[in-house]
């Protein structure tokens, strides 16, 4: 689950990391009152009018502007508010801004990056800085790899000081600044480690003329599978922000990925998922979805799954997938029957059913008098859903 600007860097100021003051609005008057109140409790000259949307390059596409007074304030809110932002990151289609963040402006000498994120491979997190502050930092990573500088956290005994030395050390910091870096290092590590997220950045983290460090931007990607143990994030989501269909797959306790292929998936078990990927590649297709119905793929759940995979109008066919292995293959041919028999299939559907009772499940299905293909080897259903492409070509 990703937080917006403004949410993470309320994060950020809980773990003691310095950043500037701000007030999300989501209206041009509430803005101008946001300004003047920045103007008044933090005697802020300059502000940034910055569109709330969850992706970057906000600035290229028009999504940040500065403002040196509270006219330009209301004028910069109303040119965002309301606009449909394309960046790198929407693609094509853009997001909509419904929020902005009116934050006090910041003379900046020096721009860093500063990033925590679990390294998978050394499974420790990892801790970034860079001297290249405010660029992407995977064009950094490519382009200027010496850049970047790593650290690896141990997971049984946590940042150590010297490390947070070595970074600041790193991003060529002194006096009173350094100090200030390691500091505001501990506390997004902190930041990082206590919200169970996947990724903390700040990008750019800045250096005054006076030598005082802030975070202009923030970043957080909090692991949604851990969201139970933080009720108060779970709230910070915004589902305007989400795709519409893995919002509705998630009610019904579905995973769901939208791809941009033309054959609809849907499999119990993400290596299944894979695997099922893999044949419709080799069939002559694309997935045009990741579908996982988990372990008991009910009439309900199978209903669903059909219901959310015919919403993408690039689907010409589908193919469920299912290995009964808990749950039997017999009651998935039922509840594959159950749901067929409900929803409006106007594309072909193969299923394929392998595991406890399948020759049973294939009889059921065959037999349901319903227009579906059956199979019982992955080899098969490569087949049919190669054919099923011909027809539709």
């Amino acid at each position: 689950m990703k937080l917006h600007e403004y949410q993470a860097k309320d994060l950020f100021r809980d773990h003691g990391v310095p950043v500037p003051g701000g007030i999300v609005a989501e209206t041009v008057d509430a803005a101008v009152d946001a300004a003047r109140q920045l103007k008044e409790e933090e005697n802020a000259t300059l502000f940034v009018v910055k569109a709330q949307i969850h992706a970057g390059g906000r600035g290229k596409g028009g999504g940040v502007k500065l403002a040196h007074s509270i006219d330009e304030v209301r004028e910069h809110a109303d040119a965002i508010l309301g606009m449909n932002l394309v960046t790198h990151q929407t693609g094509e289609e853009g997001q909509k801004v419904r929020k902005i963040l009116v934050t006090e402006g910041v003379d900046i000498e020096r721009e860093y990056y500063l990033g925590v994120t679990l390294d998978r491979e050394k499974s420790m997190n990892a801790i970034m800085v860079s001297t290249e502050g405010g660029v992407d930092i995977e064009t950094v990573a490519e382009e200027s790899p010496e850049k970047i500088h790593k650290v690896w956290v141990d997971p049984t005994i946590g940042l150590q000081p010297f490390q947070t030395r070595q970074l600041a050390f790193a991003m060529d910091l002194e006096g009173d600044a350094f100090k200030q870096a390691a500091s505001l290092i501990q506390g997004l590590y902190q930041a990082f480690k206590e919200t169970d997220s996947t990724l903390a950045e700040v990008n750019p983290l800045v250096e005054t003329p006076e030598g005082d460090l802030a975070a202009v931007d923030a970043k957080v990607n909090l692991d949604d599978n851990a969201l139970f143990r933080h009720p108060h994030l779970e709230e910070m989501r915004d589902l305007h922000e989400e795709d519409p269909i893995e919002v509705e797959a998630g009610e019904h306790g579905l995973s769901y990925i939208n791809l941009d292929g033309n054959v609809g998936c849907m499999v119990n078990g993400a290596g299944l998922a894979m695997a099922t990927m893999d044949v419709i590649k080799l069939a002559g297709g694309k997935p045009a979805n990741f579908l996982d119905v988990g372990g008991s793929a009910s009439a309900e759940t199978v209903e669903a799954g059909f219901r959310i995979i015919l919403k993408d109008p690039s689907v010409e066919t589908i193919l469920v997938n299912i290995f009964g292995g808990i749950v039997r293959c017999d009651r998935v041919a039922r509840g594959v029957i159950e749901a067929a028999e409900s929803v409006d299939i106007d594309v072909p559907l193969i299923v394929r059913l392998q595991g406890t009772n399948a020759e049973e499940g294939k009889r059921l299905l065959d037999e349901s008098g319903l227009s579906l293909r059956s199979a019982v080897l992955l080899k098969e259903a490569a087949d049919e859903v190669t054919e099923a492409l011909g027809m539709h070509a």
